[in-house]
Order: structure tokens, then C-alpha cells, then sequence
């Protein structure tokens, strides 16, 4: 009887309370960044989380592949002032003083200045004492297989993960031997996902540069352009003819045979965007954030400002975008 009687009490003080009728707000969705890789067009990247922080959108995942990596990884580390400020110091002088080139190793450039320049600015810092969840993206050499860097020094995985075939040496981590991620992933979104975001912002770095690929199902070479094309030249070539010749070959506006280093860069791009594609197709992202960057070379590191002009621009158009799918997915 005493139960009872203080349960009837105890329903009519509840049923005396007032009641908020309001609909629980739901908490904001994790969100995911992508970064994609793309060489000097990466100092968009800078843009692009500049952007999203100050709209209030400060990603709680990053996956970067190559330099995407860099940037997500000085973001996750609280570095992201340096290297901007770093970036945009960056000159035509500066970029060659950073390059110990080297010959008869497995790249053309050892990697050394850039990897000291990365540990005097993060340290010994360990992916898994950074405050958001990050991955670096990279390749295993022996097998191909994807390699997600989700632990152990970020230097480490920063370096892996930008180590360019032929032109930087692959890097040693705990026991296996990588290289860059885009020659797998280009754009991290399905490493973005299985990190917990729920919502993935993606940046695709190339979209304006092989955004128009397509294929050609009739082409030829007129008999008279072939039979000059093969001509042997007349007289011998002098040595200052040939290295004229040699630097004309490795510039932007000539349209010419490329130099070496020029084909290999822009068949690795060719190849890394086709992937992206097929990547994409089978795991979009929710949003696609795609800078102008059709005019940025792929060497041009002393264009930051430009670039990461770009970047930030690229979000403003993409904002209305991104907030739709937090709303739609929170």
C-alpha cells in the first residue's frame, strides 16, 4: 500500500512538470577530409581547410595521399601556420636548394633536406597521439598493396606517401618498403569513411587539368609530317645547340618532345587521375571540392599564394554543397 501510494504521488508530480516539446538537436556529423595529390597544385589544400575552418567546419578525419598527406598531417600536428608561412616564402631558388639530386640510387632526388626540414617542424610526433583521426596513404613496392599509415612517426608516413617513383626513394616503415599512395588511391575517400566520417569532403587536385579526357577514335600523321618528323639534321649539333635544345624541352610553352623528367611526371598523373576516376565511380564522395588549378604546374612550389587562393575559392563555391549534406546526414 505505502508503494502505491507514493508511485500515484510520484506520476501526478511528473505528470505537473513541464514539458519541452522541442525536437532533441541532433550533434554535427563527423566530418571527413580527402586530400588528394597533385605536387605543387597541393598548396590548394591549405586553401581548402582554411576555408572549412573558418565556416565552422573543422574536419574530425583527414586520409591524405602524397602531398594531401603533408598538409592533412601539419593540419593534425597544429602545424598548418608554418608550413603555410613556409609555402609562401617559397622561391624558384629555394625549391632547387631542396633538392639533393643524386645518381645511381633508387630516385633522382635522395629526399634527405626535405625529410629534416619535416622533422625540425614536427618532431617525433606519433599519428596516434594527433587530436583528429589521420592517414597517410602509400604503396607497397614488392606487392602493390594499399598501405594505410594510421600509427607510428608522421614523418615517416608523410614521407612514404609523397615518395614519388623514380624521382624520390622509397621509404622503409616497419618492415615494408613504399611509395607514393597515388599510385592506388589517389583520393583517400574510402579510408576517409573507414576512419568514421560520415560525412567526406573530397579535393581533387586534377579535375581541372584531365577533366575533359576523352578518347580520340581517329588519328594519324600525315605521310610529309612523318617523313620530316624522321629527318636526320644536316649538320652536327653544337653543344651549346644542345643543351638550348635541352632546357626548350623542359619548358612549359614548348611543343616539343618533353624532357625526361617531364614525361615521367605528367604518364604518372595520366595514370593517377584514371584511377581516381574508376576510384570515385565505385565510392563517391558526398562532396566534391575541385580548385582551378588547369594553369599551376605540377614544379611550380613558388606559386603558393596563387594556389592556395584557389583553394579557398574552390570551398566558397562548394559551401551551399557541404552544408546540404551535413544537414541531410547529421
Amino acid at each position: 500500500m505505502v508503494f502505491l501510494a507514493w508511485k500515484r504521488k510520484r506520476e501526478a508530480e511528473i505528470e505537473a512538470e513541464p514539458v519541452d516539446r522541442q525536437e532533441p538537436k541532433a550533434a554535427r556529423p563527423t566530418i571527413g577530409l580527402a586530400l588528394g595529390g597533385g605536387a605543387a597544385r597541393g598548396w590548394a589544400h591549405i586553401g581548402v581547410v582554411r576555408r572549412l575552418v573558418a565556416a565552422g567546419i573543422a574536419p574530425d578525419v583527414i586520409a591524405g595521399t602524397s602531398i594531401g598527406a603533408l598538409v592533412g598531417g601539419a593540419h593534425a600536428c597544429g602545424r598548418l601556420d608554418d608550413l603555410e608561412s613556409w609555402a609562401r616564402e617559397m622561391t624558384k631558388r629555394r625549391v632547387f636548394g631542396l633538392l639533393d639530386f643524386r645518381f645511381g640510387g633508387a630516385g633522382l632526388i635522395g629526399g634527405g633536406r626535405l625529410a629534416q626540414l619535416l622533422r625540425d617542424s614536427v618532431g617525433d610526433t606519433a599519428i596516434e597521439d594527433l587530436p583528429i583521426r589521420y592517414a597517410a596513404i602509400a604503396t607497397e613496392l614488392s606487392t602493390g598493396h594499399e598501405i594505410w599509415l594510421t600509427r607510428g612517426s608522421l614523418v615517416d608516413a608523410i614521407r612514404a606517401s609523397y615518395a614519388l617513383p623514380a624521382i624520390f626513394p622509397p621509404v622503409k616503415v616497419a618492415g615494408r618498403w613504399l611509395m607514393d599512395g597515388a599510385m592506388v588511391n589517389p583520393i583517400p575517400v574510402s579510408a576517409a569513411r573507414a576512419l568514421g566520417a560520415r560525412v567526406v569532403i573530397a579535393v581533387n587536385l586534377n579535375a581541372d587539368v584531365f577533366g575533359r579526357g576523352t578518347v580520340i577514335q581517329d588519328h594519324g600523321v600525315e605521310p610529309e609530317v612523318a617523313a620530316e618528323a624522321m629527318a636526320e639534321p644536316e649538320a652536327e649539333e653544337s653543344r651549346f645547340g644542345k643543351v638550348l635544345r635541352l632546357v626548350r624541352r623542359q619548358a612549359a610553352d614548348y611543343d616539343g618532345p618533353r624532357g625526361i623528367s617531364s614525361v615521367m611526371v605528367d604518364a604518372f598523373n595520366i595514370t593517377q587521375d584514371r584511377i581516381a576516376r574508376s576510384r570515385l565511380a565505385g565510392d563517391p564522395p558526398d562532396v566534391m571540392v575541385a580548385p582551378r588549378l588547369g594553369k599551376i604546374g605540377l614544379f611550380q612550389f613558388h606559386h603558393a599564394e596563387d594556389v592556395i587562393r584557389l583553394g579557398e575559392e574552390a570551398v566558397e563555391r562548394a559551401l551551399p554543397e557541404i552544408n546540404e549534406a551535413i544537414a541531410a546526414l547529421g
